[in-house]
């Protein structure tokens, strides 16, 4: 087996646009993937109006098989602009896994994300996400920093307008896919930290 013949990070995200919109409308796609003469996603996947939904999971839980297996990563690369300062940063992208060198590289990146965060969000009122972000606690720069020493890697956010700003930091452990929702608690999760101008509260 060559390896042109495994689909790349970036193929896999433009096969799960492409059959996440034919799910939409009530039809999949024939996604045939064969490596050494076998088709690896094989799974047959029943459609019809009220099984969109499920559709689409199923054949994502195939695309994630397929990257254990083929060991094919689920980052990719992002830029965040604030204040006119850029970082570059490695994200899993938001329909993908991480496997265990996923995780090395996201926890590479931690400080270089973590020292761009302060950087921007000095003089801006901090909060911790609470109750699945229904409320937001206000905190300081240094209860950030001991919540980051008992984390192991970093995402950014923003949400910015003309009148407006906010810079959502996730500090998180375990599996990026699986600390979002906290469905794999406490084996993974993460705690978000919201930057707003002053007097402002988080929308995020």
């Amino acid at each position: 087996m060559t390896m042109s013949q495994v689909y790349t990070t970036q193929e896999l995200i433009q096969i799960l646009a492409d059959e996440r919109r034919a799910c939409l409308k009530g039809k999949r796609l024939k996604l045939e993937i064969k490596v050494s003469g076998n088709p690896v996603i094989d799974q047959f996947i029943k459609t019809d109006g009220l099984q969109k939904f499920t559709a689409y999971q199923d054949f994502k839980a195939a695309i994630h098989e397929y990257q254990r297996e083929y060991q094919v990563s689920g980052i990719v690369n992002q830029a965040i602009s604030v204040k006119g300062k850029t970082l570059h940063y490695p994200a899993l992208d938001s329909q993908l896994i991480t496997l265990p060198n996923d995780i090395t590289i996201l926890k590479a990146a931690k400080s270089s994300i973590l020292n761009f965060w302060y950087e921007v969000t000095e003089e801006m009122d901090l909060y911790l996400s609470m109750n699945n972000g229904k409320q937001h606690q206000s905190i300081n720069k240094i209860d950030v920093e001991r919540i980051a020493q008992r984390t192991e890697w970093c995402g950014l956010w923003k949400w910015e307008n003309s009148q407006f700003l906010e810079i959502i930091l996730q500090l998180g452990w375990g599996k990026v896919e699986s600390a979002a929702y906290q469905r794999n608690f406490p084996v993974s999760g993460s705690e978000y930290i919201h930057a707003v101008n002053p007097g402002n509260t988080p929308i995020g």
